[in-house]
């Protein structure tokens, strides 16, 4: 006797598509301000924690909300492309900040904190004047173990490096929140005010420098190269301007001889380049891999 074969569970897509609405808005520093998102379109969501990204997509001007259109099948990236650029939504990667469960787990907000700068693009431009009730859309996790967090210490670490400029704070904060107890971290964050400083909850045995602009802070690579690190095992981590996370990664890997494979480097975002710009750049590599920009 044949038993029929039982049918295949198709995967599981880990990032969808979600709606987003604006709860309610908070001025963290003179640099960042936090939004925080709520409402039914949130469903599903699952951010893996850490360094957690996710695309928003946000409005034009004058457009109620951003125009992301999807074809038959589900999928949103071909119909969007195919929109001019001053209709299509301006898409943005960020990291998720935090997530929480509300109304008895029933409901979920999430926080973005958005790095803020005089000359800054139409991400700043829209979370500066961002307003309960105004609506997003965002490409987000379905599944908290997905590609997007790429904080991964390897089990036998010892101890971490941490570098990351204010477009990276806030994955680097939630990443020193999510280190276990005891665990040594080195870390150095750069920043543009001595208000930009905050207070960081974390159970790891971390030593954090303020590389902070105004007071005329030594340069990034000057600072690590300068530091005496510890023994043992590490893992690096480092994000923010790609021109600095290159520098950095090359001094930790051919000056301090660290294992590349133990070493996650993000850029963020490039100056003088758009996302935009910097998205069609990934595209047109074979590895190329977009990343939160913070603009």
């Amino acid at each position: 006797m044949t038993t029929a074969a039982a049918p295949a569970t198709p995967p599981v897509d880990p990032f969808r598509l979600f709606g987003l609405a604006v709860l309610r808005t908070e001025r963290l520093s003179p640099s960042m301000l936090r939004v925080t998102f709520g409402g039914p379109g949130l469903d599903g969501f699952a951010s893996g924690g850490r360094d957690q990204s996710l695309s928003l997509f946000l409005p034009h001007p004058g457009q109620p909300e951003p125009v992301v259109p999807v074809d038959n099948e589900g999928n949103w990236f071909a119909p969007w492309r195919a929109l001019p650029a001053e209709e299509r939504a301006v898409l943005r990667s960020y990291t998720v900040r935090a997530q929480r469960r509300t109304d008895g787990g029933s409901a979920t907000e999430i926080d973005i904190d958005f790095a803020l700068h005089e000359d800054g693009g139409p991400a700043c431009r829209w979370a500066a004047a961002a307003s309960p009730g105004d609506v997003l859309k965002a490409l987000g996790p379905a599944v908290e173990d997905n590609t997007a967090v790429r904080f991964r210490p390897p089990e036998d670490t010892d101890w971490v490096l941490i570098w990351a400029d204010e477009t990276a704070l806030p994955a680097a904060t939630a990443a020193l929140e999510w280190l276990p107890a005891h665990l040594r971290a080195r870390v150095w964050l750069e920043v543009t005010h001595t208000g930009d400083r905050r207070p960081i909850d974390t159970r790891a045995d971390a030593r954090i420098s303020w590389l902070v602009r105004d007071e005329n802070a030594p340069d990034a690579v000057e600072a690590v190269r300068a530091a005496e690190l510890p023994e043992g095992n590490p893992y690096v981590w480092i994000a923010g301007e790609a021109s600095s996370v290159r520098t950095l990664r090359r001094h930790v890997v051919r000056e301090r001889g660290i294992d590349r494979k133990r070493v996650t480097f993000v850029g963020y975002w490039r100056r003088g380049l758009s996302e935009e710009q910097l998205r069609e750049e990934a595209t047109s590599s074979p590895s190329g891999t977009s990343s939160p920009s913070g603009d």
